[in-house]
């Protein structure tokens, strides 16, 4: 099989996006579809949350995009790919990377190249409070590219095996969906707060509110794990599959480390990631590192579960959506600003019951988490021996 290798920056032109004021109403709304890394999901966009005007992109650094760009994130969260069945603009978190001969470079098969330089690509990213990659490492990658029947023979393959993990993906997410489903059922939406318990505030049933560690962690495997934002995702589920860690002194170790229980609230990163929160519910020592608070509530009051269960319902990712400070590519809540949330309070017996059929539920989602993790696995080498090893690594 003839093969020519290239840098992508020879085959391919690369734009990164941007984001127009957010105090210019006028920007925004205009039907211009803008893509964010939470729309990016599903492999292929057709549809996104949010729309701009023509006059948010004259007056930012968002460009409109073609049909068959393949997107990938270059901020924060690092590699995650789509290709875009609709014309549309992107925020400055991800870049879109257009062929220059669509006869010669198959999207589907670029998306999937791009995929197998996921680990190579996080690696490379840079950035203390946020991990990022520049166009100059994007454009120095070296691509293999096959006859273009060589290419759709490939991404034929691959999009069969990809299908198996999403359809894993789907399950686990069903399965994911059933807490906060069983939290309104149980307490009611705490947007209009029906059962009308009563109203405190985030802060007055915290027992400590602490921010985490600065110091750098490494892949060597030497001292603890140190828990970063990756390792919450967006539905509050912890995932451990990569970690990092840490060597602290032992009076940094016995500030910052984890107790079963503690909440992480992810206080910095993308304006639709900030404010993800975790629950600490594994016998695991580990330090949580400075991109979350650490909540340690007062358990004659709420239960650790409870809080997290409020923390994900819709009306607080709205709330804290609403509330965030946002800089380039990066937003913020504080402790205060966190803190001052409104809470219903419901009696603590309700809230324990609430906690016993979350363990329930958390063990039929580990069940599903892990079937996805094989699915992934087997995705992932084949992928890697398609394309000489990049993989997830």
């Amino acid at each position: 099989m003839t093969q020519q290798m290239c840098k992508l920056g020879d085959v391919c032109r690369i734009f990164t996006g941007g984001t127009p004021s957010r105090t210019k109403s006028e920007y925004f709304g205009g039907g211009i579809p803008w893509v964010k890394i939470t729309d990016m999901l599903q492999g292929i966009v057709i549809t996104t949350d949010e729309t701009i005007a023509l006059a948010g992109i004259e007056n930012s650094s968002a460009k409109l995009l073609p049909v068959g760009t393949v997107l990938i994130s270059i901020f924060a969260t690092i590699g995650r790919t789509a290709v875009l069945g609709i014309e549309a603009a992107t925020n400055q978190a991800i870049a879109g990377v257009v062929p220059h001969d669509i006869g010669r470079l198959d999207s589907q098969y670029l998306r999937f190249y791009l995929d197998s330089q996921h680990g190579f690509l996080n690696r490379e990213a840079r950035g203390v409070a946020q991990p990022n990659i520049n166009q100059g490492i994007l454009k120095n990658l070296d691509i293999s590219i096959p006859s273009l029947s060589e290419q759709r023979r490939i991404v034929d393959l691959l999009s069969r095996a990809e299908g198996i993990v999403r359809l894993r993906w789907e399950v686990e997410k069903k399965a994911a969906e059933l807490i906060p489903a069983l939290f309104l059922d149980m307490f009611g939406d705490p947007a209009t707060n029906p059962k009308g318990w009563p109203v405190a505030t985030v802060g007055s049933v915290l027992e400590a509110a602490d921010y985490g560690s600065s110091s750098k962690a490494s892949s060597d495997g030497a001292g603890l794990p140190m828990i970063r934002m990756g390792n919450i995702t967006y539905a509050g589920q912890l995932d451990l599959a990569d970690l990092k860690y840490v060597k602290l002194p032992q009076a940094e170790i016995e500030r910052y480390s984890l107790h079963e229980g503690d909440i992480l609230f992810n206080r910095t990163n993308s304006k639709e990631l900030v404010g993800k929160t975790g629950l600490w519910n594994v016998s695991l020592k580990a330090i949580v590192a400075s991109y979350f608070i650490r909540l340690r509530v007062q358990r004659a009051v709420v239960s650790p579960y409870f809080l997290w269960g409020f923390m994900n319902t819709a009306h607080m990712k709205r709330a804290i959506f609403d509330t965030a400070r946002g800089a380039i590519g990066q937003s913020n809540i504080n402790s205060k600003e966190l803190k001052a949330f409104p809470l219903p309070v419901p009696p603590l017996l309700l809230q324990e019951q609430f906690a016993l059929r979350c363990a329930d539920v958390s063990g039929v989602a580990t069940q599903q988490s892990a079937a996805t993790t094989k699915a992934q696995a087997a995705f992932d080498a084949l992928l890697a021996s398609i394309f000489d090893g990049g993989g997830r690594n």
